[in-house]
């Protein structure tokens, strides 16, 4: 049985992981970038992509069969393929910190490895060229150094977040973690950015608060409030136009001393948590990615070979609690770019 009872709820929980956003600047912007940071010497990591469409950078580089044993840092971004550019600038700061993969003599001479993932947010502030670029990558990882150990993740419309959609409400950036018994900590920071649903359409309920903690469970909307809201959301789309393209993406991270495969796995089950949130998932237009990032200052008792499974259940968890955190956090949206209402306005949720 695990405990929530983290001291902030959220990614940072993982000791030595930093969290850091920046927003592309601009009126008609709607896009940003998120870093997670890891404690320098890096972290074990893995990713698993399970939508027919994504968009990502140095994924290859997490196979457990190729040379890369630890990651400095994961980016999460919008922009689509366009907001790749943001983990060059992620890059450079590295380089700068001397942190990386070492090739040459010099313990200057690095490689940063930074696997990167996009969401599709494009011209949702109305400007179709407004994306995150190298500048905002650097400033999402200086914005991650400069936290302190430990500091709460901002959630909402921040980062990767900003222009961020869940079916037709508006989504960002969510994040949870669990305590478990074993002494082992286990969280998640998700981009929610859906083609699917994150809300049953026959009641107004979030399908993930169906399964999540009790802190994130809400109540069924009375029935006159979710035809109110259904109305106000057949006119938004009626505004919007097609539907938008997605992508949900989440980091899943424990401090338990996993092996590069065991945090494959990790990454593959977690996928569960977005399953159990978003309805549909892993569509053809989907780009959904999860990346597991193992810190090692926990022991996993290697005399149990089933040690790894409350990890594997804890993981899929605070996805799902992530994901359902995101939606609650958003703001509404009614711009150029389109009318994206939140599901707390329309429910009445805070």
């Amino acid at each position: 049985m695990d405990r929530n009872d983290a001291a902030t709820d959220g990614l940072t929980d993982v000791r030595g992981l930093r969290v850091g956003h920046a927003q592309v600047p601009g009126d008609r912007a709607l896009s940003g970038t998120t870093v997670v940071l890891a404690p320098e010497g890096g972290a074990v990591a893995a990713v698993d992509v399970r939508g027919g469409g994504p968009g990502t950078r140095e994924t290859d580089a997490l196979d457990p069969r190729n040379l890369v044993q630890r990651i400095e840092a994961v980016v999460l971004t919008g922009g689509s393929a366009f907001g790749l550019d943001a983990a060059a600038g992620v890059m450079a700061w590295l380089e700068e910190q001397s942190r990386g993969v070492r090739v040459g003599r010099d313990p200057s001479q690095v490689v940063p490895v930074v696997p990167a993932a996009c969401v599709f947010d494009l011209g949702r502030g109305g400007d179709w060229r407004a994306r995150p670029d190298a500048a905002t990558g650097r400033a999402a990882v200086e914005a991650a150094a400069a936290t302190a150990e430990g500091a709460p993740v901002a959630q909402g419309g921040v980062g990767a977040g900003t222009g961020a959609v869940v079916g037709q409400f508006k989504g960002g950036i969510g994040s949870a973690s669990t305590a478990l018994e074993s002494g082992i900590t286990v969280a998640a920071l998700v981009v929610a950015n859906a083609a699917g649903s994150a809300v049953d359409p026959r009641t107004g309920a979030l399908y993930g608060s169906y399964v999540a903690e009790l802190a994130e469970r809400v109540a069924t909307p009375p029935a006159a409030v979710h035809a109110a809201a259904q109305l106000r959301l057949a006119e938004a789309r009626e505004n919007n136009g097609p539907a938008p393209l997605n992508t949900t993406l989440a980091v899943v991270a424990t401090d338990a001393d996993l092996t590069r495969a065991q945090a494959q796995k990790l990454a593959g089950t977690a996928h569960d948590g977005i399953a159990r949130a978003v309805r549909p998932v892993h569509l053809l237009n989907d780009g959904d990615t999860v990346f597991a990032l193992a810190t090692g200052t926990a022991r996993l008792d290697a005399a149990d070979p089933l040690a790894l499974n409350e990890v594997l259940a804890a993981g899929a968890d605070v996805v799902t609690r992530a994901i359902v955190r995101a939606v609650l956090a958003a703001r509404s949206v009614d711009g150029p770019g389109g009318t994206f209402p939140s599901y707390g306005e329309l429910y009445g949720v805070e």
